[in-house]
């Protein structure tokens, strides 16, 4: 494989891991907080939906993205009422919420545009543009450094760099903060952050409401950035992809971006076939490369990479005593 081949397929990797990478967050800060979300999938597909009619309507991407991020907060605040509120059994809710936005998304679409559950295609002012990064072009004959910088790093939309921030962010967030003390430690032992005086739903209600914007930004992501509109199912189990990622990273935020990648890079390879023909000279049905990161996420779910380590109230409601 030449430099420029790998430089392409780094470059659809980044592209194609930044909505895994959002996701994989966003179930992050729910399961750290103890609220399992299964409903990963749902909400990006509801905020893609949203973000695709919006964004075709008025012309604006932003607007169509504060749209997406709505649409997946609504979701967000019934998985919330049913998991927090209602102590519901917060697998049952979040598959749940993923057969109701299949199917509303395409009853919505159809509805508005009669065009078979999809939105009509996204140009110009409605489709996030990519963003050339400062001396992309000057040092672009640097050896090795310059065309890496060019090609993979630079040339990317607004979500990319987005999801990449997110990652220390969120570290910052999750380990330097007050808030996220309280947060890891209402997912570890509830009744510890209640007795110090800490509202425990108020918490969780928080994180749940923090996966709502990064899945609506995964979702807008999708249909007006990695993608030219919304599509029926165009989410393709990502969700579930990002739930296998967010175990293989076992909760944590820096190997949640090497686990999204590596999920991406999957994904990047099966679109480039004749790739792997020409480096390891066996041909490899197409069919077969699209269910590689699948197949990874089964091995991941299946626990041949580590016994993984979960929030130890996970999924477990929260009823305080009195």
């Amino acid at each position: 494989m030449d430099y420029a081949t790998l430089l392409q397929i780094l470059d659809s990797t980044l592209r194609l891991a930044t909505p895994l990478l959002l996701a994989c967050l966003a179930g992050l800060y729910s399961e750290r907080s103890g609220i399992f979300d299964i409903g990963l999938e749902g909400k990006m597909l509801v905020a893609a939906m949203a973000t695709g009619a919006v964004a075709f309507y008025s012309g604006n991407v932003w607007i169509g993205a504060l749209a997406g991020i709505g649409a997946s907060m609504i979701l967000a605040l019934v998985h919330g009422l049913a998991s927090i509120t209602f102590r519901g059994n917060q697998l049952i809710s979040g598959v749940a919420l993923n057969f109701v936005a299949s199917g509303i998304t395409v009853l919505i679409a159809q509805a508005m545009f009669g065009q078979g559950g999809r939105t009509p295609p996204l140009d110009g002012a409605a489709r996030f543009n990519p963003i050339t990064l400062p001396f992309a072009d000057s040092l672009a004959s640097v050896p090795f450094v310059g065309p890496l910088y060019r090609e993979v790093i630079s040339g990317h939309t607004a979500l990319v760099y987005v999801a990449l921030a997110a990652v220390p962010l969120t570290w910052w967030l999750l380990y330097r903060t007050r808030y996220g003390l309280r947060l890891r430690a209402v997912g570890e032992n509830p009744a510890s952050v209640d007795t110090a005086g800490v509202s425990v739903t108020r918490l969780r209600y928080s994180a749940v409401a923090i996966t709502g914007i990064l899945c609506g930004l995964a979702g807008a992501y999708m249909a007006a950035g990695l993608q030219a509109g919304f599509g029926r199912e165009m989410t393709a189990g990502r969700g579930y992809i990002a739930l296998a990622a967010l175990i293989f990273a076992n909760w944590l935020p820096w190997r949640a971006l090497g686990a999204t990648m590596l999920f991406g890079f999957l994904q990047a390879l099966a679109l480039r076939p004749d790739v792997i023909e020409r480096t390891i000279h066996v041909s490899i049905p197409v069919p077969a490369l699209d269910a590689m990161p699948y197949v990874l996420t089964i091995i991941v779910l299946f626990g041949f990479v580590g016994k993984p380590q979960p929030p130890r109230a996970g999924g477990e409601p929260y009823i305080k005593e009195r």
